[in-house]
């Protein structure tokens, strides 16, 4: 029988609170061999959750990936433009479907016509408590051209329809460093048949 799994948390003390949030735990957890941990200090920052969506155009086989800046990138070898695909924070009482429409219209000004949920994962435990809604959203590729994003919240975002293949050759390139952006299109190389039955493509 497996043992049972629980937190103690003996103090929790906000750090920070301001575009994120850091807080400070003191805590104990059980452990697999029986018995509990020592006492533990560990920051979380906590920002939200978030949606992300990839949109795709079954009929022409192209998607829409986007380009901008990223604070958290400014010292990558690549430099700190990078390509992603749409997503944005919850808002309160909003659901994750709800966002990744939003935000498509918002950062790419393209109605998503359906959408097919691919997973709920974690950006990175070990720090955040930040998970992100991952889904493929359909869409007329035409449709998305320009550059955009909101104005209130600094945004400068490049908008690039691309081949699925050059996507797919980016992402082997190690072109694609956004973790939403590559587990999608990893998902869609596997079940793009799938897709299209589903939304009735030959």
């Amino acid at each position: 029988m497996s043992p049972t799994k629980t937190v103690k948390i003996i103090d929790k003390k906000i750090c920070y609170d301001g575009f994120f949030k850091l807080v400070q735990y003191r805590l104990k957890h059980t452990l697999f061999g029986g018995g509990w941990s020592s006492e533990l200090f560990r920051e979380v920052l906590e920002r939200g959750h978030t949606g992300a969506i990839l949109p795709y155009d079954p009929i022409h086989n192209q998607v829409v990936m986007i380009e901008q800046f990223r604070p958290g990138a400014i010292e990558h070898v690549n430099g700190a433009w990078l390509w992603e695909i749409v997503a944005g924070i919850l808002e309160t009482g909003e659901k994750p479907s709800e966002l990744v429409y939003r935000e498509a219209m918002e950062e790419i000004d393209c109605p998503v016509l359906d959408i097919i949920h691919i997973c709920d994962f974690f950006v990175s435990p070990g720090s955040t408590s930040e998970t992100t809604a991952l889904f493929c959203g359909r869409i007329d590729a035409s449709k998305a051209v320009g550059i955009h994003g909101l104005i209130s919240e600094h945004e400068d975002i490049q908008i690039h329809v691309v081949s699925f293949e050059t996507a797919l050759e980016m992402l082997q390139t190690g072109q694609i460093h956004f973790a939403p952006a590559i587990i999608a299109l990893q998902w869609l190389a596997l079940h793009r048949n799938d897709v299209k039955k589903r939304w009735k493509i030959s």
